[in-house]
């Protein structure tokens, strides 16, 4: 296969756009944490949650916990998910515990929200959710049930941000036995809602894709932008106009939302009268896109099958 240098370039640049959206989503997690959840003593899911029990129950900073856990969880996790995503994982650790430290003598003494506990709640869950959300679509996380549900979801279908949900259930229950109030657990159980709510929408916005159908009298001249410049691939369909008769040739395009805006411009750029109509798909599965999330029978499973009679 010859070396494209020009892709080479591309995938350098969108790996340090990767490590810059990470730091940026854990510092986004580490305010809502800091700031709104940990003085009001709202408990959240995950290592996150663990390291705020042991914080209210032993005065250990979070910070210590936070990191230790995480440490054992990405051990375990590099033979599932691979150097790629726990690489820029314990990136994001780090660069989450380095915030959270600096944050908490910042805002040392500050209680923001103190006789407002449901908006401290809502306004702590929505920045989780979406360092949550920007740092699994970076192939990054936070860690903890991040983890969990990253494993997951590489091998069923299955939404990340309700399997985060599951997974963080039961510390936020058990942070009773240290808070000893059910009020607080109630507002952590809404925590999880959001970020859920959260997780799911900045990964579905982000993954997000659309499929272009485009009549024009130039279409290999657009078609060969598109593949050049937004590395998409295009297939021509060949049609005709109903009413005139005349024979034309229809360019089907899947992109991602994203690299939407460039498409259109390059349509704009080649032919102004081209007719286009655009549409959101639910899911795009295949070569560029999502993997497929398939489970596989077992041979001994496909024997039986084979030998199983079918009713006529």
């Amino acid at each position: 296969m010859i070396d494209n240098p020009h892709r080479r370039q591309k995938k350098y640049v969108n790996e340090v756009k990767d490590y810059i959206t990470i730091a940026i989503a854990m510092i986004i997690g580490s305010v809502g944490w800091v700031v709104f959840l940990l003085p009001n003593k709202i408990t959240t899911g995950g290592v996150a949650g663990i390291a705020s029990i042991v914080y209210w129950g032993t005065g250990i900073p979070v910070q210590i916990p936070y990191f230790a856990i995480n440490a054992l969880l990405l051990l375990a996790a590099l033979k599932v998910l691979g150097w790629k995503f726990c690489v820029k994982t314990i990136y994001a650790v780090t660069v989450f515990t380095l915030a959270v430290s600096v944050l908490q003598q910042l805002t040392e003494g500050v209680h923001l929200l103190a006789d407002q506990p449901f908006m401290a709640t809502i306004a702590g869950g929505c920045f989780l959710g979406i360092s949550v959300g920007l740092g699994l679509c970076c192939n990054g996380s936070t860690g903890g049930s991040d983890v969990v549900a990253a494993i997951v979801n590489k091998y069923r279908d299955i939404s990340l941000g309700h399997a985060i949900l599951l997974c963080d259930m039961a510390i936020v229950t058990s942070s009773y036995f240290v808070l000893k109030d059910w009020e607080q657990v109630i507002y952590g159980y809404v925590v999880l809602v959001i970020v859920s709510i959260c997780v799911d929408r900045v990964v579905n916005s982000m993954r997000s894709s659309i499929q272009l159908f485009i009549i024009s009298e130039k279409p290999e001249e657009i078609g060969r932008l598109i593949n050049a410049e937004a590395q998409r691939g295009c297939t021509i369909i060949n049609g005709q106009g109903f009413f005139s008769g005349a024979q034309t040739k229809i360019l089907f395009v899947l992109a991602r939302q994203s690299e939407s805006k460039r498409i259109f411009q390059i349509i704009d750029e080649v032919d102004p009268h081209a007719f286009v109509s655009s549409s959101a798909v639910i899911g795009v599965y295949g070569n560029g896109f999502d993997p497929f999330k398939v489970k596989h029978s077992q041979p001994h499973e496909q024997s039986a099958m084979a030998e199983k009679p079918t009713r006529q």
